[in-house]
């Protein structure tokens, strides 16, 4: 005996699914998903920051303010770029401030044997730092946080010990123009953390190596099975932000026009973590965002000076900008567990 076939009834037509598996998402299901801020968020923030200083602060949208804010997030984003390195390859660098000191230290020392000695000294402060620091990780096997905790306290120890813990002058005016001089109306500084942002995008996008720290950071065992060189790696991205590091200690030194290894690169390792984290790298690693690094420096700066023009304290901007790091983190939190 055959079964007939039964055909269900169709009832009322329904709509169809507007956001169908071959549809692209309506803009309000974008903005509820957590990618979508993690993704563009700090690009957005910056825009609603400038239109309001735009809109609600005098003086603020001119040419010298720019100049001025262009110069003084110039040393993070370099400190920046280094650190969404390391916290691509799921580490962290708390050693950076005093990386910047001990380059600072050393740069008096050598001066009297040109320019060019004590750029390649102070550099070479900063990438033995690194390489210290990525020893401990990659070979001894420490948690990157404690590694770099140590060189946090013994680095800006030892640069006061090569200072003789004074603050030290600098009159050598080729270095001085590294931090005053300009190229086509644009500050020097400027010009290295531009280039440097370029040159980072070029390594994770189109190297090797860039590929590598990617991997790594994604999942450092699979890496090592594939036969990824995961400790070179590993030593690699911590000399590339100790020389960071170190290079923003001289630029700062430069613009300061003096050596302070005391109080120099104070808090940076902070400021760093926050544009890194609030542009968009997970801190699990596996990415790393170089424009959107650059961005979340550009955003703390531009919210600290939009504070301090409307008279308000130092305190509320560090609130401010605690509020937006713990945003930041939960946006990447949401996102990985859906």
């Amino acid at each position: 005996m055959t079964q007939a076939a039964v055909t269900p009834s169709r009832g009322p037509a329904q709509p169809a699914d507007p956001a169908g598996p071959d549809r692209p998402a309506s803009p309000l299901a974008r903005l509820r998903d957590p990618a979508w801020y993690q993704e563009y968020g700090v690009y957005v923030a910056v825009a609603a920051l400038l239109l309001f200083n735009a809109l609600f602060t005098d003086h603020f949208m001119t040419a010298d303010n720019f100049r001025t804010q262009l110069v003084q997030v110039a040393p993070i984003v370099i400190v920046a770029l280094g650190m969404a390195l390391v916290i691509g390859t799921e580490g962290v660098d708390l050693s950076v401030g005093s990386t910047m000191a001990l380059a600072a230290a050393f740069l008096p020392l050598y001066l009297g044997y040109g320019l060019v000695p004590a750029l390649v000294v102070a550099l070479l402060a900063g990438a033995v730092v690194g390489a210290v620091n990525g020893a401990l990780v990659s070979l001894i096997g420490l948690q990157p946080i404690v590694a770099t905790l140590a060189l946090f306290v013994g680095g800006r120890g030892l640069a006061l010990v090569v200072a003789d813990g004074q603050l030290k002058q600098i009159v050598n005016p080729d270095l001085l123009s590294l931090g005053t001089g300009s190229f086509l109306g644009v500050p020097l500084v400027v010009w290295i953390a531009g280039l440097l942002a370029l040159a980072v995008a070029f390594l994770v996008r189109r190297t090797t190596f860039g590929r590598q720290i990617v991997a790594v950071g994604g999942n450092r065992s699979a890496a090592a099975l594939a036969g990824l060189p995961v400790k070179r790696v590993l030593v690699g991205v911590y000399v590339l932000c100790g020389v960071f590091a170190a290079l923003a200690g001289i630029l700062a030194t430069a613009r300061l026009t003096a050596s302070d290894p005391s109080s120099l690169g104070t808090l940076m390792e902070l400021s760093a973590i926050t544009a890194v984290v609030v542009g968009g790298t997970p801190l699990s690693g596996g990415s790393v965002r170089v424009l959107g690094t650059v961005a979340g420096a550009l955003l703390m700066q531009l919210l600290r000076a939009t504070l301090v023009k409307h008279d308000l304290p130092d305190s509320t901007a560090q609130i401010a900008q605690a509020a937006i790091i713990v945003a930041a983190v939960y946006v990447a939190r949401e996102r990985r567990s859906r």
